[in-house]
């Protein structure tokens, strides 16, 4: 019995994700970034009850990848396709482009799956991070405008960012001494307080606090290599 939890769990990601997809299609596209959220608490808790309970298996490993393709891949490509349109694109056609965020997720999540350096650190933008991000935009500040071209430079930037090779901050302890997790725990620090000032408005910040953190630690070890 216990084998099944972690994929019951991962399908509780792949529901919220589905469910998300279904109303961001009907419109209400501005309340995606709950169902990314409840996605990304189930996807975080099926590897959790899975090592815990000592039941990790290969068919669990591809469901979770298909799983967070559906709720980190397509829900937020949904989102800035249905975003876009609500800015009228000049051309019907243009707002698909941002369906390259389900392509890049894909090759994301296929290279995570055989790429042994990402034990410690994640290579590359996870794609939780990534669609968190895409569908926290809603909540920035509405004297903020995102225009079609900025989306679509979202888009790309974030694909991009996703199959790079840059090393991120993957919050994995091994032990809970400052010495050797000072960035874990600034990331930490910095977006607690980020979300007691600005609450769920904080999220479209926080993960670009978490890539320029990553790049200033990188920057940090190679100096002191």
């Amino acid at each position: 019995m216990k084998r099944h939890i972690p994929n019951v769990i991962t399908s509780l990601n792949l529901i919220a994700g589905s469910v998300g997809c279904f109303i961001v299609i009907r419109g209400d596209y501005k309340h995606a970034i709950y169902f990314v959220l409840l996605a990304a608490f189930f996807d975080f808790f099926d590897g959790l009850a899975a090592r815990g309970l000592k039941v990790q298996s290969p068919v669990g490993k591809e469901l979770d990848s298909l799983a967070d393709l559906v709720s980190f891949g397509v829900l937020p490509a949904f989102y800035l396709v249905m975003a876009m349109d609500s800015t009228y694109p000049p051309s019907y056609f243009l707002k698909f482009f941002s369906l390259i965020v389900v392509v890049f997720s894909a090759i994301r999540l296929a290279k995570f799956n055989v790429d042994t350096r990402q034990s410690e650190q994640f290579i590359g933008l996870p794609t939780p991070a990534n669609a968190i991000f895409i569908t926290s935009l809603v909540l920035l500040p509405s004297n903020i405008f995102l225009d079609y071209w900025v989306l679509m430079i979202i888009a790309l930037s974030t694909s991009l960012l996703l199959v790079s090779e840059l090393p991120l901050i993957a919050l994995k302890f091994k032990t809970y001494r400052w010495k050797s997790n000072e960035l874990r725990f600034t990331l930490i620090i910095t977006s607690i307080v980020l979300l007691g000032f600005l609450r769920l408005s904080a999220i479209p910040f926080i993960i670009p606090c978490y890539i320029i953190l990553s790049i200033v630690g990188n920057f940090t070890k190679k100096n002191h290599v």
